[in-house]
């Protein structure tokens, strides 16, 4: 689905992204890990079009999109929930996903609105519907963000550290949902996170950056037990 080659993009003397290639497969859930300034959110803009890359190129089903536009990648079907999330606070939690499916599908307000209320359900929220986004809390807000990306009828949805800020109830049920939004909405995840045990827990496959390389990946079980991933990142052993 996603096909990632030698992509480079530096920020002056610094190589934030360093020759890194990866393949996303279709029904994936990919989790990205690596200690903070590795590059992650650095491909994640890079993938999103936010930034251009040096050099590398990206497809997405086939099609090369290394030069295309945020909103035209949207459009093709990548989305992204971002870490903090941004709603339109005076807007009603309806609205705000309505706006992302006539956005990212460019349809009309009625199946817009018929769209918005099934993801809000699917998210939990069907009963927040109309009250103004400003009311919700952090983990409603998190679930209203990931309602609008899904809005905008992604098949590849990057995932930046949703579960940050999170209680471990709250996490767990996060996590839960990730599954489903694969399981039963059939997208793709590609995941950067923190959390460990949420990873192993809900993804089949994990690529590690360091200094914006790529320096391995497998399985958790894999990754978390190489040498050089333990020294850049985990510290330690990780105890299955």
């Amino acid at each position: 689905m996603l096909k990632i080659r030698e992509v480079v993009k530096a920020f002056g003397a610094l190589r934030a992204v360093d020759g890194v290639s990866l393949d996303i497969n279709e029904g994936e859930i990919v989790g990205l890990i690596g200690p903070n300034g590795s590059g992650k959110t650095t491909l994640f803009n890079i993938i999103m079009g936010v930034l251009k890359v040096d050099r590398g190129t990206i497809e997405f089903k086939g099609k090369n999109i290394t030069m295309l536009p945020p909103f035209k990648r949207c459009r093709l079907g990548i989305s992204r929930v971002h870490q903090i999330p941004k709603p339109f606070l005076k807007m009603t939690v309806l609205e705000n996903v309505m706006v992302a499916y006539l956005y990212g599908r460019r349809g009309d307000k009625a199946q817009a609105r018929l769209e918005a209320l099934e993801l809000l359900k699917f998210v939990g929220l069907m009963e927040k519907a109309d009250m103004p986004a400003h009311s919700l809390n952090l983990y409603e807000r998190k679930l209203l963000e990931i309602a609008r990306s899904l809005a905008t009828g992604c098949k590849l949805l990057l995932l930046d550290e949703p579960l940050a800020g999170l209680n471990p109830t709250e996490v767990e049920k996060a996590v839960s949902m990730i599954r489903r939004i694969r399981d039963d909405l059939g997208v793709t995840i590609f995941w950067v996170e923190h959390i460990m045990r949420a990873i192993k827990r809900a993804a089949e496959r994990v690529v590690v950056m360091n200094q914006g390389k790529k320096i391995a990946e497998g399985s958790f079980e894999e990754v978390a037990s190489n040498e050089e991933v333990i020294a850049a990142y985990l510290g330690e052993k990780y105890v299955f």
